[in-house]
């Protein structure tokens, strides 16, 4: 794994992901960008009217949890470490439970759910593995992992950590950011068990600069990813004697 700090351009105060998310859950909805995450989501062509019960590891505000019902996803369970964004998430209404917890550990009933989903999470991981096997045991069989995450190409490229400006002081503050590369993920899925389905990723283009204008140098560069992983299927009916 490469250390962000060989890339780092900004040199922010960093704060654990804990402290930085609960200082940001004001804010969040209104610095996080749809192109990020959700219109990766739209893209994967998964008939999420088909999935009775979802995990959202991870959960924040509750933006994926939101966006996941409104597609016709029966039920979601929400888990976070930050309170005040478990809070804001349930202000939304839309999650069948919440509860306080580590995306590796979550303590959700195992092989229940149709859909684990993660989004942009795991930059704050120092190690991926538990949370693919966490996804894997809680993934009932035949079932999906969907990870959206923040590109590792952009995190080196651009030296930028996943920050915000905090609330009271206007500072700028850093949550703890690591980079995984594309291959490092695929090896963790692979490990817990998964099959690759699809990766799509996203790159910086017109509706990117048109909200960022400052990033027409990254033009063209990849921001962010989206893995589809399989759970294994149920075991074959064994031959007829």
């Amino acid at each position: 794994m490469a250390s962000f700090s060989n890339f780092d351009a900004r040199n922010y105060r960093t704060v654990a992901p804990r402290e930085g998310y609960d200082r940001w859950a004001a804010t969040y909805e209104e610095t996080v960008e749809d192109a990020m995450d959700v219109a990766l989501l739209e893209r994967l062509g998964i008939d999420w009217g088909a999935m009775g019960r979802a995990a959202d590891l991870g959960c924040g505000t509750g933006r994926t949890g939101a966006w996941l019902k409104g597609r016709g996803v029966g039920e979601v369970d929400g888990v976070d470490l930050s309170p005040g964004m478990l809070e804001a998430a349930g202000a939304r209404g839309v999650y069948a439970s919440l509860r306080e917890g580590e995306v590796g550990d979550t303590g959700l009933e195992a092989g229940a759910y149709d859909l684990v989903v993660s989004c942009l999470v795991d930059e704050h991981l120092a190690d991926l593995c538990p949370l693919y096997a966490e996804a894997a045991r809680l993934a009932r069989p035949g079932g999906r992992f969907v990870l959206v995450g923040f590109h590792p190409h952009f995190i080196i490229t651009s030296g930028m950590p996943t920050h915000f400006d905090d609330a009271f002081s206007g500072e700028s503050v850093a949550i703890e950011t690591h980079v995984h590369l594309l291959s490092e993920q695929v090896a963790a899925g692979l490990a817990a068990g998964f099959t690759l389905a699809a990766l799509h990723e996203r790159l910086v283009d017109d509706e990117w600069v048109a909200l960022k204008p400052r990033w027409e140098r990254f033009r063209h560069h990849p921001i962010s990813f989206a893995f589809v992983w399989d759970a294994p299927g149920p075991d074959p009916a064994p031959d007829p004697l």
